[in-house]
């Protein structure tokens, strides 16, 4: 058997996504991810902010990553996210990724009440602000001023120097030019949900473009894809348990080009709800075929699973493989994350043995 490696000729790498829970069964799953060898875990930002979780995880477990996948960039003061990241790599002993993502306009405006803004030019604003944040507060910063941040540091006190001047900052993408800024100024990219296998392998050469655009090695940025999941020997099970959550997505108005382009256009439009109705995905979910499921979740057994995915290993370098998670009981949920944690463990007993 020749060696698995990642598309950069290391070991491939495995992170995890961590649901909200009470502090002591969080702390068992992250330590059963350790055990897996999970390389980290992400909290997601649904509503509340992420960092409170990874706090925890943190603070409950020795070698573990943990990431924020993702903050959304435009809820908060870019300070804040700054400090919150510094605060979170003390807690972990330097073990702190922050994943930033713009999200859209519909939720930064309609659930956050936050004003309307270029979202590529506010993100590109925000990992400045950060980062300059992080590599001065604790030596004193200059006056800065941007199209959406300005700030003078007049009440700034000096802080305590952090774990590390530079934090990996990782940014979440889905379209083109959000992809290209994730790989000009990001330290890594996190491909959207919605990147399939196919659609991945057919961005490798776009991806290596734009790095040599930018006078960037492939060995610079990372690579994460997040692939949603079902594991399950009954497979039209799994195929029937994911469907409600492929029609969730497809749903969004503001990702119809992204689905025009790949095919899957008039199935996307048949799946868009009225406003205020997303959260209801009943009415549409009879418009999901089984291809379309099977195109954005891999459904199976392991190692029909394992094989499906394999592909992905020429693109990226590391893999967060998600359940899928609506319409779906706490048993259920269970059942599909337990099967995320035997396929990881089988491809690491793959990896160790080539």
């Amino acid at each position: 058997m020749s060696r698995l490696t990642n598309a950069c000729g290391q070991e491939r790498r495995w992170w995890g996504v961590m649901p909200i829970l009470p502090a002591p069964v969080m702390g068992g799953i992250a330590k059963q991810m350790e055990a897996v060898g999970f390389e980290g875990c992400f909290s997601l930002q649904i509503y509340g902010p992420p960092f409170v979780p990874m706090a925890a995880v943190a603070a409950m477990t020795d070698t573990l990553k943990v990431s924020t996948g993702i903050a959304v960039a435009g809820t908060r003061s870019p300070v804040e996210t700054a400090f919150a990241a510094m605060e979170l790599d003390t807690i972990s002993g330097g073990r702190f990724v922050l994943g930033l993502g713009t999200s859209l306009h519909s939720a930064i405006v309609g659930i956050y009440g936050e004003p309307k803004r270029k979202l590529l030019t506010h993100l590109r604003e925000v990992v400045k602000v950060v980062r300059y944040v992080n590599a001065n507060a604790h030596k004193g910063m200059e006056p800065l001023h941007g199209e959406y941040f300005n700030a003078e540091w007049t009440e700034m006190m000096l802080t305590a120097p952090p774990v590390r001047e530079e934090i990996p900052i990782w940014i979440a993408a889905l379209k083109d030019k959000l992809t290209s800024m994730a790989l000009e100024i990001g330290d890594g990219l996190m491909v959207h949900a919605l990147w399939t296998v196919d659609y991945t392998v057919a961005k490798k050469p776009f991806i290596e473009a734009e790095l040599a655009r930018f006078g960037r090695k492939r060995s610079d940025v990372e690579v994460n894809a997040w692939p949603w999941i079902a594991i399950n020997d009954d497979k039209q099970q799994a195929i029937n348990d994911s469907r409600a959550t492929v029609a969730a997505y497809v749903g969004y108005k503001e990702y119809e080009a992204f689905f025009d382009a790949i095919g899957f256009g008039d199935e996307a439009r048949a799946c868009q709800l009225a406003g205020g109705e997303h959260g209801d995905v009943s009415r549409v979910i009879k418009n999901v075929s089984d291809e379309m499921v099977e195109a954005f979740v891999k459904c199976g057994p392991v190692d029909e699973v394992l094989e499906k995915i394999e592909p992905f290993w020429d693109v990226v370098d590391s893999l967060c493989p998600m359940t899928p998670y609506r319409d779906l009981t706490m048993e259920q949920l269970t059942m599909y994350n337990g099967g995320l944690y035997q396929m990881v463990a089988e491809a690491k007993r793959r990896q160790a043995a080539s």
